[in-house]
């Protein structure tokens, strides 16, 4: 009985971690939109909107950027922990790191969508697809814990790291595109399309039948 009572303690307890999470991951994703809104602030009486979202095609294409990839994060880390009912010290850990990257995340945003050229300097891009690279990175070694550790999940069911570094290794290559290449703007962010297709390709069974 003591037993089945500290299991559902731990239950609690990572559910209120769980809550605490998705609570900082919602204000991040938010904080996207005010530089946005500062910008329809600015505005003067009768000015056309029509020129003002032309004049701001990057803070604009940068919201949506950096919303697409939390929104995607935040959906690849739900399902990491699906089936994840506790916690050890080192998932806790990884994913405060992960929170890190999301917190920070707006940051970069906002250098991209700066004014002066800031968003083509390499620092920019550095910081900028250098902490969506780490974030994936962090879901990666979060799905190893989970898969290492079957006490932690109420299921045998466990989601596949691949993809994860997957998306890691498509990150870094559009950074290195961008670095070396500086043409490309941003471009090469495009390249996030590839990985699952890739994955699901090189998993595909074999269904060519042997020569009679």
């Amino acid at each position: 009985m003591s037993e089945t009572r500290a299991e559902q303690d731990r239950a609690r307890d990572f559910d209120r971690f769980l809550t605490f999470i998705d609570a900082i991951v919602a204000i991040a994703i938010t904080l996207l939109v005010l530089p946005l809104v500062d910008l329809a602030g600015e505005l003067a009486d009768g000015g056309s909107v029509r020129h003002l979202v032309g004049d701001n095609q990057a803070p604009i294409g940068a919201f949506f950027l950096s919303f697409v990839v939390i929104a995607d994060l935040w959906l690849t880390q739900h399902r990491v922990l699906r089936h994840v009912v506790a916690a050890d010290e080192w998932l806790i850990r990884l994913l405060m790191l992960w929170t890190v990257t999301i917190v920070f995340l707006p940051f970069p945003t906002a250098l991209v969508s700066g004014s002066g050229g800031a968003g083509d300097q390499a620092t920019t891009k550095l910081l900028y697809v250098g902490t969506m690279t780490l974030s994936s990175l962090v879901l990666g070694l979060v799905s190893l814990e989970v898969a290492r550790h079957g006490d932690l999940r109420d299921s045998d069911e466990t989601t596949d790291p691949v993809m994860a570094f997957a998306t890691v290794l498509a990150f870094v290559v559009a950074l290195a595109l961008m670095l070396l290449v500086p043409a490309l703007s941003y471009w090469p962010l495009l390249l996030l399309v590839l990985p699952g297709r890739l994955v699901r390709i090189w998993r595909r069974p074999n269904t060519r039948t042997a020569p009679a």
